[in-house]
């Protein structure tokens, strides 16, 4: 069911806090777009809830090192009953779980968390705010439609649909009985994006270009044991991003200078293992959506709020000094503004994959 006019379930708190109502309405957005993320803030938002109660109660909390001796005061102070108090640390723990645990979140736990929230909106705005706003019934968040195919792979879906509905029908005329075979027209049903929409020949071998992989781009340092042939075919304009590609690699050595036909299996083979990665990548983040990820080849780190708070000094990282002070010259200050595809960093000065490869297993100790 559609919000009406589009308006999110909380909007009737912009007459307490335009704040609150404006985390409110993302946290709605949240629950199913990403369950750790409605839960971290989830907590945020609780705690400024309570806090703005003990501001309005004029009881001190100067004494609070954390969200569970706040709700301790309230407690105390008998400012909410034993099922308020029960969500406000419902919220409290599955939002501390969030923040530093990296296993996935399920969409339950963020519904679980949703429904605790009303409880405590509800006390809030009853209790501390105006007598003209009436809280509606409890509404479980709308549902959002999940991704779906680009009309251009939709296109290609119903065109391959079609010529395989064509040749069955030329199958039945030709011989009825083979048409007749049950399943042979069956194949596995493929996530958006995972359309083939072009082959890359070379030699004997093919490869098989996904639609989500359509204009990607190679950067070199992917490529592990071609990435100076690479970086050469790139200068020419040849193989920055996959649709750069000649439907045949058979010769593309011949751009450039100082390379030969030897390179090009290397490079084709790992090509496929740079798709081989893309799509257990795309499975990752299908699986556990709204997650936040470093990538690093084949491996992965999750993002948690507590992982992204860590500056990026010697203190909390050793061995590269002037790797640091140059993503910090660039703005990046905490490992939250790190690249996605950690690769990109070996860019800087005197900073090889190497060395990428050190920081990523010292983020991994720490989340």
């Amino acid at each position: 069911m559609k919000k009406a006019q589009n308006q999110y379930y909380y909007h009737f708190l912009k007459d307490v806090s335009a704040e609150l109502a404006s985390i409110a309405r993302e946290l709605e957005n949240s629950v199913f777009a990403s369950p750790r993320t409605m839960l971290t803030h989830s907590r945020v938002f609780v705690e400024g809830v309570v806090q703005r109660v003990l501001q309005i109660e004029n009881i001190s909390d100067t004494d609070c090192d954390s969200l569970k001796d706040r709700l301790f005061l309230l407690k105390e102070n008998d400012l909410v009953t034993e099922e308020q108090l029960t969500a406000l640390h419902q919220i409290r723990k599955s939002g501390n779980e969030a923040s530093h645990q990296t296993r996935a979140f399920r969409y339950v736990e963020a519904l679980i968390a949703w429904e605790a929230l009303y409880i405590v909106i509800k006390w809030f705005v009853e209790v501390y705010g105006s007598p003209s706003i009436k809280v509606p019934e409890y509404r479980d968040p709308a549902i959002e439609q999940e991704r779906t195919y680009e009309i251009q792979e939709l296109e290609l879906r119903l065109k391959e649909l079609e010529d395989r509905l064509v040749h069955r029908f030329q199958a039945l005329t030709d011989t009825e009985e083979e048409a007749d075979q049950p399943g042979d027209d069956d194949s596995p049903v493929s996530l958006p994006g995972e359309t083939t929409i072009r082959r890359i020949h070379y030699k004997e071998q093919s490869l098989d270009i996904p639609y989500f992989l359509r204009d990607a781009f190679l950067l070199p340092q992917r490529f592990e044991n071609s990435e100076r042939f690479m970086i050469a075919l790139g200068g020419e304009q040849q193989a920055r991003i996959m649709s750069e590609l000649p439907v045949n690699l058979e010769g593309i050595s011949a751009n450039v200078k100082r390379f030969h036909p030897n390179n090009e299996q290397v490079m084709f083979d790992d090509l496929v293992k740079f798709i081989q990665q893309e799509f257990t990548r795309k499975k990752i983040t299908h699986e556990r959506p709204g997650e936040l990820f470093l990538f690093f080849r084949d491996e992965y780190i999750i993002m948690t709020e507590r992982l992204a708070g860590i500056p990026l000094t010697d203190e909390h990282f050793s061995g590269f000094p002037n790797f640091l002070r140059q993503m910090q010259e660039d703005g990046m200050k905490y490992v939250s503004q790190l690249p996605q595809e950690l690769l990109i960093l070996a860019k800087y000065d005197r900073v090889g994959i190497g060395t990428v490869e050190k920081l990523f297993r010292q983020l991994q100790d720490k989340g």
